[in-house]
């Protein structure tokens, strides 16, 4: 089986243009391929997850990946898959986060000489001279094709600024730089991309004539992918000090049972062989194969000592056992404080179980808090310093999150 057959067998294959030329590429390792990610933030999140793993399953073919970072069209702003519009960002927020990425890149792609790039837009698009860009390439889109394109109808109902529709032209731009500039023959998306990544194949193939071998791969799972990307308690990152392993263990631990099977298919790198056994397993097996999916996923993020404290805790908690060596903690200090004591909802709040008082009073409230295994029933319940020294307590917000609160 080859790598293409492979991907299809994972189900992570949604559409493709020329479909044999592109097998016959990646299965012989000619594909040199881009996936961009824009920095909107100062980590990697699970929604990224998917094409993270996917650029190591083809670099380990022997494809040659680039990382392709939106230093420039995240000045404007993706506007796929939303309702508003992004938030502006500094060039210097930008260039922040871009760098943040790449540390949480090399754990996934081999970026030795030769074998995969890091590349940011910025380097040509902040570059560009408005008038020539729409001489060169804006003769190319049909604003008729535009308006019709599935990454904009969202917007289309509540306005969408000039800005945000320059963003397919951009995207678009960027494979053909690549596809001159470094041999790019190939994108990656989400599905919820298509039209964004189908306007960079069809404006090399007018550019530079329809023998030029430029083609489009897109994920099934990446529109998924995004919504992964959060929880109730907020999004899941792939930087520690913003979700600890222990709490990375536990959202894959928890995935539905009739996700599990699917996010081991699309995201370890378990034999086929071993998942399809996997495909029969049912009841308390699959809560079998949730420990498994989380284990594989957690180490690949955060390394396999990382994993195993995490699943370690995560079994002496839930078994009975108590072991909280690795549970996510929080330390206060005389700060967080008031007369001795802390309210409930800053102790929420202190430990990012919630991120504001309002929403911490709705959560206790609805009964979803307990200290110590005792169901907090009142706005007003509070702790002092000596209740919260030594061992401190844990904090339990629904069914399966559990907390640390120590005093410093």
């Amino acid at each position: 089986m080859g790598i293409y057959e492979e991907l299809v067998a994972r189900g992570l294959i949604a559409q493709v243009t020329d479909e044999a030329e592109i097998r016959e590429m990646v299965n012989n390792g000619k594909a040199t391929f881009y996936i961009g990610f824009d920095p909107t933030a100062d980590s990697l999140h699970v929604g990224h997850f998917m094409a993270l793993c996917l650029m190591k399953r083809l670099q380990m073919a022997g494809n040659k990946p680039i990382a392709l970072i939106g230093g420039g069209t995240g000045m404007i702003g993706d506007p796929s898959g939303r309702s508003d519009m992004r938030s502006m960002m500094t060039r210097e927020t930008i260039q922040h986060n871009c760098d943040c990425f790449k540390k949480q890149m090399e754990r996934f792609i081999d970026f030795g000489e030769g074998k995969a790039m890091m590349i940011n837009n910025a380097d040509w698009l902040m570059e560009l001279n408005y008038v020539e860009l729409l001489r060169e390439v804006g003769a190319c889109f049909s604003v008729n094709n535009m308006l019709r394109a599935e990454c904009y109808k969202q917007r289309m109902e509540k306005g969408l600024s000039f800005l945000e529709f320059n963003y397919m032209i951009m995207q678009s731009y960027d494979f053909y730089y690549l596809f001159q500039n470094y041999g790019c023959n190939m994108q990656f998306g989400g599905n919820d991309q298509w039209s964004n990544m189908l306007g960079g194949t069809e404006l090399i193939r007018r550019k530079l004539g329809k023998d030029a071998h430029a083609m489009t791969i897109t994920l099934l799972l990446t529109s998924d992918g995004k919504k992964m990307g959060k929880t109730a308690g907020g999004a899941v990152w792939l930087d520690p000090n913003k979700t600890s392993p222990y709490d990375f263990y536990q959202y894959w631990r928890n995935v539905e049972d009739a996700d599990v099977l699917k996010c081991i298919r699309m995201l370890t790198f378990l034999p086929l062989e071993q998942i399809d056994e996997m495909d029969k397993w049912e009841g308390s097996q699959l809560n079998r194969a949730k420990e498994i999916l989380a284990y594989e996923l957690t180490a690949l993020v955060h390394g396999e000592e990382e994993a195993a404290k995490a699943e370690a805790s995560a079994k002496a908690l839930f078994g009975g056992g108590g072991d909280n060596t690795n549970m996510p903690t929080t330390e206060l200090t005389d700060a967080d404080f008031e007369n001795g004591s802390i309210n409930i909802l800053s102790m929420l709040v202190a430990a990012k179980l919630c991120p504001s008082r309002g929403e911490a009073r709705r959560l206790v409230q609805q009964g979803g808090v307990a200290v110590n295994d005792v169901k907090v029933d009142s706005i007003d319940a509070a702790y002092t310093r000596e209740q919260l020294s030594g061992d401190g307590v844990i904090v339990k917000k629904g069914k399966k999150v559990f907390h640390k609160v120590i005093v410093k």
